[in-house]
C-alpha cells in the first residue's frame, strides 16, 4: 500500500476572467478542507468518515454549490441531493430532492447505515431526517443574495443559467450564453457551471471512499435528478478506488462515469492515472466534466475536459497542490 490520499473538488468549469480574488477565496476553502482531511488521516479516522467530515465543510460554506449556496429551482426554492460511497463493502446511501437538511451527506451516510435501502428522496428523505434527528434549518438557511440574483438572470433568458464561472463563447455574462451551442439531452442550454463538490479517500489501510453533493442546475425543473447522488455516475467506490465526478450532469449519466474509471481499472488493467484519462477522452462523448480519483495503492489523480476545475489533493508522502486551471 503506498499510504493515504485525498482529493477534494468544487466544480468542472471555470471562467477564465473569474476576478483574482474568487480564485484566491476558492483556494482557501479547498485549503482548509485538505487541512480537514489530513488531520483527520493522521489521526487514523476511516476512509469514509474522512469524506463525509470534509464534503460536510463544503456544504457549509455558501462560496460552492452544495448545502448553504446551493443553486435555485424555477420555483425560487432548494433541492439538494448528495451521496456517499464506502469502498471495502461497496456499501452506499444517496438522497435528493432535500429543502431543510443542514449536511446533506451525512444523511445520505445514515440512509447507508440506518435504512434497509439505498436511495430515499424529497419528502421520504425529509421524514427518515426527522426520525433520525439530523440537523435541520429553515429553507431560507440555503438561499444567498447571489444566487437569486442569478435565478432571476436565468429567468430573464429564459433558460438554465450556469452563473458566472464558466465561459461563454467568445465572451461572458448571461446574455451572450443564449448563443452557447452546448446542449443537454439534444436541447440548447446555457453555459454550464454546476459547483458540484466532492471528496475522495483511501486512508492507510487502502480502504477507499467518495462523496458527493449538490444543489443542482440554477432555474431547473423541480424535481430534477442530477448525477451526483447516482451511485456510478456522480459518485463510486470499490476495493480499487474512489470516484467523485462533477460537470454536466445528463452526460455523466449517460455515460455512468465514475463506475468507468473503476470498470477499466478491472478491466483493461490500467493505472489511476490511465483510467480517469481514458474516461474523460472517451466517455464523455460531447459532454463537459471532470472528476477526481483516489486507489487502494495511495494515488490520487483528477481530469477534466473543462476550461479548469476548483481542485486540490494530498498524500501522505507531502505531496499537497490546490488549482483552478
Amino acid at each position: 500500500m503506498g499510504g493515504w490520499a485525498i482529493a477534494v473538488h468544487g466544480g468542472a468549469g471555470v471562467d477564465p476572467n473569474l476576478p483574482k480574488e474568487r480564485q484566491e477565496e476558492a483556494k482557501r476553502l479547498l485549503t482548509r478542507c485538505l487541512d480537514i482531511g489530513i488531520s483527520a488521516l493522521r489521526s487514523n479516522l476511516p476512509a469514509i468518515d474522512v469524506v463525509e467530515l470534509v464534503v460536510r465543510e463544503l456544504e457549509t460554506d455558501p462560496l460552492f454549490n452544495s448545502g448553504r449556496g446551493s443553486a435555485l429551482t424555477e420555483n425560487g426554492t432548494v433541492e439538494m441531493e448528495a451521496s456517499i460511497m464506502d469502498g471495502p463493502k461497496r456499501r452506499c446511501g444517496a438522497v435528493s430532492g432535500l429543502t431543510t437538511v443542514k449536511n446533506p451527506v451525512s444523511l445520505a451516510r445514515l440512509v447507508m447505515e440506518k435504512s434497509p435501502h439505498s436511495y430515499l428522496a424529497f419528502s421520504g428523505a425529509e421524514e427518515f431526517a426527522r426520525k433520525r434527528g439530523v440537523e435541520l434549518v429553515d429553507t431560507e438557511y440555503f438561499i444567498t443574495e447571489d444566487n437569486v440574483g442569478m435565478l432571476k438572470l436565468a429567468k430573464e433568458a429564459n433558460s438554465i443559467l450556469f452563473d458566472y464561472r464558466i465561459p461563454t463563447i467568445g465572451t461572458c455574462g448571461a446574455g451572450a450564453a443564449m448563443d452557447s451551442p452546448l446542449q443537454m439531452n439534444g436541447l440548447p442550454i446555457s453555459v454550464y457551471a454546476p459547483e458540484t463538490v466532492g471528496c475522495v479517500v483511501v486512508d492507510k489501510e487502502g480502504r477507499c471512499a467518495a462523496a458527493t453533493s449538490t444543489g443542482g442546475l440554477m432555474n431547473k425543473m423541480t424535481g430534477r435528478i442530477g448525477d451526483s447522488p447516482l451511485i456510478g455516475s456522480g459518485t463510486y467506490a470499490s476495493d480499487l478506488c474512489g470516484v467523485s465526478c462533477t460537470g454536466e450532469g445528463e452526460a455523466i449519466i449517460r455515460s455512468t462515469l465514475a463506475r468507468e474509471v473503476a470498470a477499466v481499472m478491472e478491466y483493461k488493467g490500467l493505472n489511476l492515472h490511465e483510467a480517469v484519462d481514458y474516461v474523460i477522452k472517451n466517455r464523455l462523448d460531447e459532454g463537459k466534466a471532470g472528476l477526481i480519483a483516489v486507489s487502494k495503492n495511495g494515488e490520487v489523480a483528477c481530469g477534466f475536459n473543462t476550461t479548469g476545475m476548483f481542485r486540490g489533493s494530498a498524500t501522505e508522502d507531502g505531496f499537497m497542490e490546490v488549482g483552478v486551471w
